[in-house]
This record gives C-alpha cells, sequence and structure tokens, in this order.
C-alpha cells in the first residue's frame, strides 16, 4: 500500500499508550525539501506516519529534527517529546509525555487532518 493510496485511517492506529506517554511511530525521511508530517503509510512494523526533514541523518540531527517537527505539528514543548526507540533506522518511535487520553484525541484530530 503506497501512502499515496491510502484514504482513511487504518484499523490500526500509528500509535500506543506508554505510561504517562504515548509511543507515536514515524517513518522519517531525512535530508528532505521541507520538513512536514505528510500523513500515514504502511510500514513492515505497521502504520506510521511520513515525516520529512532537512537535516541530514549524521550525529542525531535528523531523530533531533524529528523531535523538533512532531513537537511543533502537536503544538506541545519540545521537552515533551523524545525518541524512544529507533536512533539509527528510518522507522522511530517517539515517547510523547503527557495524558495519553488527551494525547489520543489530538493525535485523532491531527491523523484526520492529514487526510484532507
Amino acid at each position: 500500500m503506497s501512502a499515496g493510496s491510502e484514504a482513511s485511517i487504518p484499523d490500526r492506529k500509528p500509535w500506543r499508550h506508554g505510561d504517562a506517554c504515548i509511543l507515536v511511530h514515524f517513518r522519517l525521511t531525512p535530508k528532505s525539501s521541507k520538513d512536514a508530517i505528510e500523513g500515514v503509510t504502511s510500514t513492515s512494523d505497521g502504520p506510521a506516519f511520513q515525516a520529512r526533514v532537512r537535516a541530514v541523518p549524521e550525529h542525531g540531527a535528523a531523530n533531533a529534527a524529528l523531535e523538533q517537527l512532531v513537537a511543533r505539528w502537536l503544538d506541545l514543548p519540545k521537552r515533551s517529546v523524545s525518541l524512544a526507540k529507533g536512533g539509527k533506522s528510518r522507522l522511530k518511535a517517539l515517547q510523547i509525555d503527557g495524558e495519553p487520553e488527551e494525547l489520543d484525541r489530538l493525535l485523532e484530530i491531527k491523523a484526520r487532518e492529514l487526510q484532507r
């Protein structure tokens, strides 16, 4: 399934609840022409948000750029978003600290906005 052909949020969400946080899955493309979250895509690990950053994948720059991008996208403090898994992989898991139910609602809204 390609990113462009997906018309709805998949049955499985690209995030799951943790203890006082949510773990959100991303497929990251570094060295892009823009910083953006473009939709939900299917990966070998399940659904993930497709993200692009201008930063290069050296010395953690692309990971830091993804953390900043997601914090801006969700309008959360930068300190609330941190890399939990996938430091050297295109598939990342970010930990977003906060009330899981509120974050779940926020991510639902953001995922729907990406479908428009």
